[in-house]
């Protein structure tokens, strides 16, 4: 029987047919063939099918779709993270012992990061342990996984699958999650490539957004600090194109200005954006001021572009002086100095509930990601 949230149109999640990683195994080369056939992991036509669905134009059985992947931003609509967060909610008042704490009872998660992570790895483990599930976890791929050994990533995906039923991948390459998914006959949930995206990231981002605003249109947001390799805000700003009335305002030092990719996006969408040099005239001005550290393990072989960058913009105590009273500040974490202790204690300081949000978030994506199988 189709689960209510498979009969819902909402394709990104969607995972038919593969009870078990021994059948994912089994199952691989069916499963890349379907991907081959629809555009390597199918992401357009996801995209695609979920405006389409969003505006009422289509309906799909979602069970006739292959396996889908948490890959991009771009893959959501407003309907989908609508669906996304109600569940959410729900995940805030799961208990040790009730039913949903065993949701995902014999089901395992894979953790495969190549890059040092703390709130993302452990808050999907956290996510998966608190519905019932089991975790299998790599936190230095590149050293103690067969990448050492010379892999390659989409050898150890399909081998990977064969132990769990959904991998989480923190990769330093730009379009690894892409790739994985291509390899792959289980779900992929991209937590991040290299400077590319994150886009779980966004979408916690985009639920404490709606939880402390009351609302995702009409809102006036600046992205602060490093906007070309910080793959948070380039995944935030690619879901607030979706939503009326938005207006960004783009605030990095020159060497790491937001790339024209999303420009480019930005424009053919006719969505508000403006570079701005000035924080102190962006922090009057905004709803959302979304800080980002610099990003130093990306300036490897020009350290003098990090010199130029690092420490530009800081909200401090004069910042907060200028901010409007109802305004929210966020931060993906880590923060290193661009944010001052002393700004903690303001109620208008959002990033540790902002990283509380991540496990509900968390637990909804591999709640619905599980539901009907």
């Amino acid at each position: 029987m189709m689960s209510t949230f498979l009969a819902a149109p909402l394709p990104l999640l969607a995972h038919p047919g593969l009870a078990t990683p021994r059948q994912a195994c089994l199952t691989s080369q069916a499963a890349r063939l379907s991907f081959n056939r629809s555009g390597s992991t199918g992401i357009r036509a996801q995209a695609e099918l979920s405006r389409e669905n969003a505006e009422g134009d289509l309906r799909t059985d979602w069970r006739e779709l292959p396996v889908m992947h948490v890959i991009e931003s771009q893959q959501f609509s407003p309907y989908s993270l609508d669906y996304i967060f109600k569940r959410a909610d729900k995940m805030e008042h799961v208990r040790p012992g009730s039913p949903e704490a065993k949701e995902l009872d014999g089901r395992i998660m894979s953790t495969l990061f190549y890059e040092p992570s703390t709130r993302t790895r452990l808050s999907f483990e956290s996510a998966m342990t608190r519905l019932g599930g089991q975790v299998l976890s790599t936190e230095n791929a590149g050293s103690f996984s067969s990448a050492a050994k010379g892999e390659t990533l989409e050898d150890t995906m399909r081998t990977i699958q064969c132990y769990a039923d959904v991998i989480v991948l923190r990769h330093f390459q730009a379009g690894s999650a892409r790739k994985s998914a291509a390899a792959a006959s289980v779900p992929i949930i991209n937590a991040g490539d290299g400077p590319g995206q994150h886009p779980t990231q966004a979408l916690l981002d985009m639920y404490t957004i709606q939880r402390e605003l009351g609302h995702l249109e009409n809102i006036r947001i600046g992205l602060v600090g490093d906007l070309a390799n910080g793959r948070t805000a380039r995944s935030l700003a690619f879901l607030l194109s979706m939503y009326k009335g938005i207006k960004m305002y783009f605030v990095a030092p020159d060497v790491v200005r937001m790339k024209d990719d999303i420009k480019s996006f930005f424009r053919s969408r006719n969505v508000d954006y403006e570079e701005v040099d000035d924080l102190a005239e962006v922090a009057s001005d905004v709803d959302v001021l979304y800080q980002t550290r610099i990003q130093k393990e990306r300036f490897q072989d020009r350290p003098e572009d990090y010199d130029l960058a690092k420490g530009k913009y800081i909200i401090d105590n004069e910042t907060l002086k200028i901010l409007p009273k109802n305004s929210i500040i966020m931060h993906p974490l880590p923060r290193v100095d661009e944010i001052k202790t002393e700004v903690d204690a303001d109620p208008r300081a959002a990033y540790f509930r902002q990283a509380k949000n991540g496990l509900y978030v968390r637990m909804a994506l591999l709640s619905l990601q599980f539901e009907g199988r």
